[in-house]
């Protein structure tokens, strides 16, 4: 079988791309596998500092999960088709920055790995919805859960319960996305927010998504605790030290990760 998840590297940025254009990128089985095998060798790479996640072609980032597969599944298979561990967790819980690159149609898995990265950015063509009502499902890669803490209840229920598209200037206007740009520089604005990223201390770019990941979970209260002691952590690092030092001496850091 041919590669569906293909990887490029610019400088300290993984590129990861969903390449089944003729599919507009279904989330297939195939694809889960060989995005999670692609993750974890950009896990293990200390020269990758930031992940962008993207789909083939010009149409699609990905339009959803393959609903081919869903044919003739009763409850016990897909539930282990959906076995641990589940694509959308890993993104989320991912130590590395990751970035959807939004080029097309983002629906309902799709959208749901999308609110799985750090960041989405998408082309001013891009669309995006969680169309699963009209299968009679629902979302179930995290949408019913992660979509309402971008968006708030009343718009998550509108996108689940009617099953509609909304373009990218309204995903934009409602949280859905952080930047749209034109099509055509998409992947060159997306590349320079990546590797603005990827030039920080890879230690402490792991420790800041790690805290604000935790405001996911905790309350204020704990929240705040729990970010004071990464803070003071951060004080028994190298790149501290030398991020102090480099701040006071007027000149550009030298990160070791250390």
């Amino acid at each position: 079988m041919s590669n569906v998840v293909l990887s490029e590297r610019e400088g300290r940025v993984a590129i990861l791309t969903i390449h089944r254009p003729d599919k507009l990128n279904a989330l297939s089985e195939q694809v889960r596998v060989e995005l999670l095998a692609a993750l974890a060798a950009a896990e293990a790479d200390a020269g990758v500092g930031v992940v962008v996640l993207t789909g083939a072609g010009e149409k699609s980032f990905i339009a959803g999960a393959d609903i081919g597969e869903f044919a003739g599944r009763t409850p016990f298979d897909q539930r282990s088709a959906m076995r641990s561990p589940r694509i959308f967790d890993v993104m989320a819980s991912f130590p590395k920055p990751v970035i959807a690159m939004i080029n097309g149609f983002c629906l309902g898995g799709g959208c749901e790995l999308a609110m799985s990265c750090d960041l989405r950015i998408a082309s001013d063509k891009a669309r995006f919805g969680q169309p699963e009502i009209n299968l009679g499902l629902i979302p179930g890669g995290g949408g019913t859960q992660r979509l309402p803490r971008l968006v708030g209840t009343g718009q998550a229920m509108r996108l689940i319960l009617t099953g509609d598209m909304i373009p990218a200037a309204e995903a934009k206007e409602i949280g859905l996305v952080d930047q749209v740009v034109p099509h055509e520089e998409l992947r060159a604005r997306t590349l320079e927010l990546a590797q603005k990223i990827a030039a920080k201390s890879p230690l402490t770019l792991k420790v800041a998504k790690e805290a604000v990941r935790a405001s996911e979970r905790l309350g204020i209260e704990e929240g705040l605790l729990y970010e004071r002691d990464l803070f003071c952590l951060c004080f028994s690092t190298a790149d501290k030290a030398e991020g102090v030092a480099a701040f006071l001496e007027k000149r550009p850091a030298a990160w070791t990760g250390r």
